[in-house]
């Protein structure tokens, strides 16, 4: 979502030692541009000129960021009793975890899923609240006559005769899928050197999965980890494979917005929005925080914004990212088939859509009554470009089999910087700990999910309750 500017050395060496950063953001649809920055003697933090300031405030713990990172974190602290506060630069909650209402519909920033068998889901949430609306356990995938559902076979046991009578399944690639996928059910091997280090299409390679197979799962992990080469780390792959055998994805009713709307439901008072950081300082045993005319001393401070900013701001290094492009359309006519997601499995490329669903054939209370609500997700370049709106709606009609002359488009949300690559050798816990006090925190910090935001957030809160050590 963001993108870092060009540096510039605005003093030498022998300038005031204090690190301090000064960031001028300036917004091109969803990235940021930070000019002025350069690194200073400690090699990690940014430095500028000192400016007077005037301290308007004063926390034990300032938490720059109110995603679910973030925001997991403050709530732990805060069920602690520790002084803690957020401070937010956009007008809402939620980071990347956001919905418009338009219209009635709502359309969640980016094609999200919830999958409830995250374990770290039931510590941080009310689940029951968020009355959850699950797919179809499958995904239908569209053939060059007609379509064929993969169903989950532990979920509905008894499609699984139609699927491999019609889907196209050879009885060798079945094999090997089940020799490629077995390590799935191991977790805990996954991380290890010989497995971590493989990328997916060198595990596919391997394990020899070609065909109908081998198509259907390039594209719909591509549209999970949000790449098509195949570049991911395979032991991540396995993580998410593993997610999808014990859950279901669903929706909450009110939209994805409900996540983190209900964590900052138990963190009133202790929230600012509107605060976009532009100082950050050291100051004695803490650190002094600007934002405007809004000047916070913190003893401790996390930075739990998106990828890039916290580089930014903490030194730390940035991960490369993957973007998306999500369409979202309103029509009076439902498309048929099952409400699960779509992928195109025909050989050969026909569009950029990775998949597509019928929303609200899943979760009826993302369109009003009467209507339905149709979304598709494709890659943006690496320069951030995503294909015509044109483009995506011609192939998610032809993915669906639906004609899309009365669609109506509610939102493009075009995210460049949507989540972090997750290339071999997986690393599943990275250091939190910038320096003395400063802390970052966020699913680039653990795996590319809401499981790694939460987690990261709780492992964070937890370092500083003094409760778990972490790599410096």
């Amino acid at each position: 979502m963001r993108v870092i500017g060009s540096a510039r050395r605005l003093c030498s060496a022998q300038c005031n030692a204090v690190t301090r950063l000064q960031l001028e953001p300036v917004e091109r649809a969803d990235r940021l541009d930070f000019m002025g920055q350069m690194r200073g003697p400690a090699g990690n933090v940014p430095v500028m000129p000192s400016e007077p300031h005037t301290q308007s405030g004063s926390t034990d713990i300032l938490v720059i960021g109110a995603g679910l990172a973030g925001l997991r974190c403050a709530s732990v602290l805060a069920d602690h009793g520790r002084d803690v506060r957020v401070w937010e630069a956009a007008s809402e909650v939620g980071g990347r975890v956001r919905t418009d209402i338009v219209e009635g519909f709502h359309c969640d920033h980016g094609f999200q899923v919830l999958n409830p068998a995250y374990p770290e889901l039931r510590r941080a949430f009310d689940l029951p609240a968020l009355r959850l609306q699950p797919f179809g356990p499958g995904v239908a995938v569209r053939r060059t006559e007609g379509f064929s559902v993969w169903v989950h076979p532990l979920r509905t046991p008894t499609g699984v005769p139609a699927m491999l009578a019609g889907s196209g399944v050879r009885a060798r690639d079945l094999v090997a899928v089940t020799r490629w996928a077995a390590p799935a059910l191991r977790p805990k091997a996954l991380t290890r050197p010989n497995s971590a280090g493989t990328a997916l299409y060198e595990a596919l390679d391997r394990a020899r999965v070609g065909g109908d197979v081998r198509r259907v799962i390039d594209r719909f992990l591509a549209g999970v980890v949000l790449e098509d080469t195949g570049a991911t780390s395979n032991a991540f792959a396995f993580l998410l494979i593993r997610m999808f055998i014990l859950g279901v994805p669903a929706l909450p009713a009110a939209g994805m917005k409900a996540l983190p709307h209900q964590m900052a439901a138990r963190l009133q008072g202790r929230i600012s929005l509107r605060r976009d950081v532009t100082r950050l300082e050291p100051d004695g045993a803490g650190w002094l925080v600007g934002a405007g005319t809004d000047v916070m001393r913190a003893q401790h401070v996390v930075i739990a914004t998106d990828p890039v900013r916290a580089s930014a701001l903490s030194g730390l290094p940035a991960p490369s990212m993957h973007g998306v492009v999500t369409d979202w359309w309103a029509t009076d006519r439902r498309p048929d088939g099952p409400a699960m997601l779509w992928v195109d499995g025909r050989p050969g490329h026909r569009g950029p859509v990775l998949n597509a669903a019928v929303i609200s054939a899943a979760a009826p209370t993302y369109a009003p009554p009467g209507r339905h609500l149709i979304a598709a997700s494709a890659l943006v370049s690496p320069q951030g470009d995503p294909p015509a709106e044109a483009d995506t709606r011609e192939h998610a009609a032809d993915i669906l089999r639906a004609d899309a002359e009365d669609w109506v488009l509610l939102r493009r949300h075009v995210i460049g910087h949507a989540l972090p690559a997750q290339p071999p050798p997986l690393r599943v816990r990275q250091t939190i700990r910038a320096r003395r006090g400063l802390w970052v925190c966020g699913d680039h910090r653990d795996t590319a999910s809401i499981q790694g935001a939460l987690v990261s957030g709780r492992r964070t809160a937890a370092a500083l309750l003094g409760r778990g050590a972490d790599r410096a």
